[in-house]
């Protein structure tokens, strides 16, 4: 039985108006369920005020087809997005890097906001399995947003 539809309008708690371009890279180890569903869910709710990037450890041939299912459920297409591999350079280009799974993979440099978020893997399950993980990772992105425009807006506070 399918999950009730999640709201696909953008979130208005987080005026990103406001906010000046972040970068955030989503990395799971095939780059084919979770880093995929989380850059689809940041692109559609926080729209061009955020670069989204995602990459895998190992990368995988394609992107979950239960995951481009739950997705869609969603009202997020992901059906063209294509599994990539992680680079130092996209590491090194973005401000916060969400981890899923990938371990000692993703090298560290300084300056940069590192979050790990232990998700279950949806390699090899069907959609029913997937749409839990789904909602999950709609709920960190929509804290995720609220985490970049407060830190802006804190940023942007006039000093005394």
């Amino acid at each position: 039985m399918p999950s009730a539809p999640l709201d696909s309008a953008p979130l208005d708690s987080a005026p990103l108006d406001s906010v000046p371009l972040a970068s955030v890279l989503f990395v799971c180890v095939h780059n084919a369920g979770r880093s995929q569903m989380a850059a689809g869910f940041l692109q559609h709710l926080a729209g061009d005020r955020v670069e989204v990037r995602s990459a895998g450890s190992i990368p995988g041939d394609r992107v979950n087809p239960a995951a481009v299912e739950a997705m869609r459920e969603a009202g997020i297409d992901i059906s063209a997005a294509r599994p990539k591999v992680l680079t130092p350079e996209a590491v090194q280009a973005s401000d916060y890097v969400i981890t899923m799974g990938c371990g000692d993979a993703c090298p560290v440099f300084p300056g940069k906001t590192y979050l790990d978020w232990a998700l279950d893997d949806p390699a090899g399950q069907g959609v029913e399995a997937v749409r839990p993980i789904r909602d999950e990772i709609r709920v960190r992105v929509a804290a995720l947003i609220a985490e970049i425009a407060e830190i802006a807006d804190s940023d942007a506070a006039p000093r005394a």
